[in-house]
């Protein structure tokens, strides 16, 4: 009997690893990438305007509309283009990448110019991923061109040496964590990473010895959040306390709101926070520019219309409830080791990251190039002008050194191939992004969180324990939900919206 459970264990796990990969969730993570975030990317940049035109024309628009990839390929010597195998780059000490085409138009006062397509650059691509040639190969056919048929792929080739992108493990960003704090000014502090299109901005909420609760975000610092959340249009106080908690009157939120009770409207708050920010130009311009920070940096994931002001106004009151009822101990405070506040950065996000950085060079580069031939009397073709290789070299380097956007090293590592357990170690493999000189105790702990998901074995000794991990063996990673479908399934559910 005990055999035969062995054996039907045996044929489970056989079966799983046949249709499994240990390295498929990196894998969807690239393809993710390819599939939607460059275009999100893309449309997050999508007009441009150059600030210097000919003086012939009273307006002048460069747009960036569809952008995909191709298979890998490469062009010879000759300049003929064929399909390319990872073998082949391997031995050539060349990259394995696909080019990178978009459809760029430029208008002139409304009217379309010009339209083509070009290629703006190489992405490197993911061995065994949708847009690699192996993709679906048989054992046969890899064994043929001179693959090993047992190598899980997730890793990629640059300048013939093979590389992986490590995941990096990181708190989850739009979400309030409140945590006691042992030295400073306030007993508690609120953070939140507000994590846009482009940036991720930290938000503090604090309380003060004088009881008024502050908000800080980039230049704007220790603002009081009644202020904030009048000048982005909730100005009545009953609005407000029925905002942050219907159920229950706060006293020390009644303290804040009599505090700023001469603040009416939206201008005077607006007013009220230039002044203590420092900005000091003339009223209608403070509040104007008031207006850009506070639609462009405060809780940039809800939004920059200013339509999305009082959406804005409505979350900062939800932020306010729960750093409250956790002030006054009847919700607990957060415990940013547990794993549910956490969010593991896969190869598609941190190429998401590279590519958002590395555009904007790109754009830079397009208008500086613009701009100087326009000051000579000319008018150039933007087919001309756009530097394909800038945006490559850029990925590549990133890719061949292991420094990324934001100051982070290590990322892009050599794989380790001393066996092939080695060399699959290396493809789960989660880092965090915390000092390894620092003490940094609880964070190197094993959470209970941790099982099932993070192997409770594999970590090194020394400086490094417990912040570089690795993924359990049968762990897979989702990717970030669809928040549009979601709000439709929920209000299709009895959701009502405020």
């Amino acid at each position: 009997m005990d055999n035969n459970k062995k054996d039907k264990r045996t044929i489970l796990l056989k079966k799983y690893f046949e249709e499994n990969s240990l390295v498929e969730s990196n894998i969807a993570s690239f393809k993710n990438f390819i599939d939607f975030e460059l275009q999100k990317i893309v449309d997050a940049n999508k007009v441009i305007e150059p600030t210097i035109i000919p003086h012939n024309v009273e307006e002048f628009k460069i747009k960036f509309d569809k952008i995909w990839v191709t298979k890998p390929e490469m062009t010879e010597a000759d300049g003929s283009k064929r399909n390319v195998f990872p073998v082949e780059c391997r031995l050539r000490k060349i990259s394995y990448s696909a080019p990178i085409f978009m459809e760029v138009s430029a208008h002139i006062n409304g009217v379309q110019r010009e339209s083509f397509v070009t290629q703006i650059g190489q992405m490197p691509i993911m061995l065994k991923s949708k847009y690699c040639h192996l993709n679906k190969m048989t054992r046969d056919e890899l064994i043929q061109i001179g693959e090993d048929p047992d190598d899980y792929g997730g890793y990629f080739i640059v300048n013939g040496t093979e590389k992986v992108i490590i995941g990096v493990e990181d708190l989850a960003s739009n979400r309030l964590m409140v945590e006691k704090q042992k030295i400073g000014i306030s007993e508690y502090i609120g953070k939140i990473f507000s994590e846009g299109t482009s940036f991720k901005i930290p938000h503090t909420i604090e309380k003060l010895k004088d009881g008024i609760f502050y908000l800080s975000f980039t230049r704007v610092k220790r603002i009081p959040i009644i202020v904030i959340v009048k000048a982005l249009g909730l100005t009545k106080d009953e609005d407000i306390m029925n905002f942050v908690n219907k159920n229950k009157n706060f006293d020390s939120l009644l303290v804040n709101l009599y505090e700023f009770v001469d603040i009416k409207n939206e201008e005077d708050a607006l007013d009220y926070i230039a002044k203590k920010t420092g900005i000091t130009q003339s009223k209608e311009v403070r509040i104007e520019r008031m207006r850009e920070i506070m639609d462009k940096y405060l809780l940039s994931h809800v939004g920059s219309n200013p339509r999305d002001r009082v959406l804005k106004a409505y979350n900062i009151c939800k932020l306010l409830n729960k750093f409250v009822l956790t002030t006054e101990g009847e919700i607990i405070k957060d415990d940013k080791d547990h794993y549910a506040n956490k969010r593991i950065k896969l190869a598609g996000d941190l190429l998401s990251d590279l590519f958002t950085v590395n555009l904007k060079v790109l754009i830079n580069d397009l208008l500086y190039n613009f701009q100087r031939i326009v000051k000579r009397g000319k008018f150039p073709s933007i087919k001309v002008i756009i530097r394909d290789k800038l945006l490559t070299q850029r990925i590549y380097s990133s890719m061949a050194t292991g420094s990324w956007v934001g100051g982070r090293k290590g990322i892009s590592q050599r794989i380790q191939r001393h066996n092939f357990l080695d060399a699959t170690s290396h493809l789960q493999r989660i880092v965090s992004p915390l000092s390894a000189s620092q003490e940094n105790f609880q964070a190197r702990e094993l959470h209970p969180t941790h099982c099932g998901r993070l192997c409770s074995m594999e970590t090194p000794e020394g400086t490094n324990i417990g912040l570089r991990k690795n993924l359990a063996v049968l762990a897979k990673i989702s990717l970030d939900s669809n928040e549009e479908e979601l709000i439709k399934s929920l209000k299709g559910l009895g959701l009502k919206t405020v």
